[in-house]
């Protein structure tokens, strides 16, 4: 069975104020978002697991602790993680602990957490 980890930020870390974020995003809309992409995942015969980050140093445990669980296809990173500039740092750590932890896995991006399944789809 393939294997799908989605990487994003905490949803109670997140300063919806920051315009660099969709229009109306808040923790509910992440959550209602992350759970149809878990069942779209589950769906097309994949495994889905979800690791939520922090934007502080813990960011690169926590994600190498999650990519220990299992041998992913592929990893899909939030556009929380990566479209604010002021977490371009966030996103490059990520990035390289993704690319260290699990160098076979493919990486993915997606718009908004309900259409993570589609990013992992380009790829696996």
């Amino acid at each position: 069975m393939k294997c799908v980890l989605l990487i994003g930020l905490d949803p109670a870390t997140v300063d919806y104020s920051d315009p660099a974020l969709p229009p109306g995003m808040n923790a509910e809309r992440i959550h209602a978002g992350i759970k149809l992409a878990l069942a779209d995942i589950a769906g097309r015969g994949w495994s889905p697991e979800v690791c939520f980050i922090k934007p502080d140093d813990s960011a690169v445990s926590t994600v190498e602790r999650c990519l220990t669980n299992a041998i992913y296809d592929c990893v899909v990173v939030g556009a929380g993680v990566r479209l604010p500039p002021n977490r371009l740092w966030l996103f490059e750590t990520v990035i390289n602990a993704v690319h260290r932890a699990a160098p076979r896995a493919a990486i993915a991006f997606n718009t908004r957490p309900e259409d993570s399944g589609a990013a992992a789809g380009r790829w696996i």
